[in-house]
């Protein structure tokens, strides 16, 4: 019998979590049935979103998250043991599915690139910069674009997708490795936002007529000071907050009305689940055809062992990471 390991939210957090929230638990799997298979963890994803999401868990549930999965054991014919599937399948070692929210890699997947590509680059994060800078902010060549957590595992692509696209790109990160890493990337320019002694002139210096794009991952006192200083009818995509996620005080409030109103910006939230069927597989095409052809570079923070989910999730909300984090079971 199979021995599943899994990481289950003990306590919801308060703050930043910490290493009490969670509890590993060992479950046996039952024998498969016609129709399912059993799948093997390769790679799990951790991402900002489950700090947020993790409040719709009750105490003593499996924390959610995809991963790349192979089929060790199948009664399923459209899952053959070997195939490799994406799947949200919460942080655990081992589990059976009757093959229903598998998603089989893109056909023509390239043997150069690693599995853990499809948790990062060419899978959500990926997805997520290249529908929020193409669709939502909708932008065009010759426009400056602002991205912060510009290192990320979004932020990351977004600065490179919109230089294919012919933009201008500015970039905020967190630490001088980071910065030389955008600048790496070819941003027009970078700034460590830690260090720079005003985040406003930081803006001006970088891009004096302002923003025509802003892709937002972090929120706060840093959105409102990039919004004071974009151009009339700029457009703002609203991915993540993740400057927030800990907080246990009241929210800051958000930008001045005025400048919304008078430079007629559009803001919009969105989650990348939006888009699905043909768009979504053209667009995971895309992706995976720049990363094959070098048009788009990739770094992964990878930490090895399942028993290190907690730390990666914890070291990402306080941005250890350089790219997309991953564990490596």
């Amino acid at each position: 019998m199979v021995q599943a390991k899994s990481w289950t939210l003990k306590k919801h957090f308060e703050g930043f979590p910490t290493d009490s929230n969670f509890e590993l638990k060992t479950t046996e799997l039952p024998p498969l049935k016609d129709g399912e298979v059993l799948l093997e963890a390769l790679y799990l994803s951790v991402d900002p979103y489950m700090r947020i999401a993790s409040k719709r868990l009750k105490e003593g549930d499996k924390m959610m998250g995809e991963q790349v999965a192979r089929v060790v054991e199948s009664k399923n014919p459209a899952f053959p043991t070997g195939t490799i599937v994406v799947a949200l399948l919460g942080w655990t070692s081992h589990s059976i599915s009757d093959g229903k929210g598998l998603r089989k890699l893109p056909a023509g997947w390239p043997d150069k690139l690693p599995l853990s590509l499809a948790l990062g680059t060419v899978g959500m994060p990926g997805l997520t910069a290249y529908f929020g800078l193409l669709d939502i902010c909708g932008v065009k060549g010759g426009e400056t674009v602002m991205v912060n957590a510009a290192a990320g595992a979004v932020g990351s692509v977004v600065g490179q997708i919109a230089k294919l696209k012919g933009c201008k790109v500015v970039g905020a990160a967190g630490s001088d490795e980071k910065v030389a890493y955008l600048k790496k990337l070819g941003f027009d320019a970078a700034f460590n936002y830690k260090t720079v002694k005003s985040l406003a002139e930081a803006l001006k210096t970088a891009s004096p007529d302002g923003y025509d794009c802003y892709f937002d991952n972090v929120g706060g006192e840093f959105s409102n000071t990039v919004i004071a200083q974009m151009k009339t009818f700029g457009r703002i995509a609203i991915c993540g907050a993740i400057s927030q996620y800990n907080r246990t005080g009241a929210c800051p409030p958000g930008p001045p009305p005025e400048v919304v109103i008078y430079q007629q910006l559009r803001m919009e939230g969105f989650i990348v689940t939006r888009w699905e069927g043909d768009v979504r597989l053209k667009a995971l095409t895309d992706l995976m055809n720049w990363v094959s052809e070098g048009k788009i570079q990739y770094h992964e923070y990878v930490l090895e062992g399942f028993e290190k989910m907690p730390a990666a999730f914890m070291g990402m909300l306080r941005g250890e990471n350089l790219g997309k984090a991953i564990v490596k079971a």
